[in-house]
């Protein structure tokens, strides 16, 4: 398994975290449920530093080389301040109420 994690400092950008919460509503959720081998995507900000950015579990690292279409970075205005790429060494999952993983967060919530 692939871990990539990406983050955009959004202060030269028009976009904010509250339009891009709405972004994800309208179109990138449902979108990245049907790309191959992404396992988990989740969506994270920092609003005291103005940060938006995602997390990607990938089956694997060719997964995570396959080039995808970069709507947020046009949206934005430009590709991601930082990006970093990890392999996995293990993973587990807690014991948890939530059924599905999927549609959960501010932007489905606030």
């Amino acid at each position: 398994m692939h871990v990539v994690i990406a983050w955009w400092h959004l202060d030269r950008s028009a976009q904010t975290i509250a339009s891009l919460r709405d972004f994800l509503r309208d179109e990138a959720v449902d979108r990245f449920s049907r790309v191959p081998g992404l396992r988990l995507k989740v969506w994270i900000s920092d609003e005291r530093t103005n940060r938006w950015g995602a997390v990607f579990l990938w089956e694997s690292a060719q997964a995570a080389a396959v080039p995808m279409p970069a709507r947020a970075a046009e949206l934005i205005g430009y590709p991601p301040t930082e990006r970093h790429a990890f392999d996995v060494e293990a993973t587990a999952e807690g014991a948890h109420d939530t059924v599905r993983l999927a549609r959960l967060g501010l932007a489905f919530t606030g």
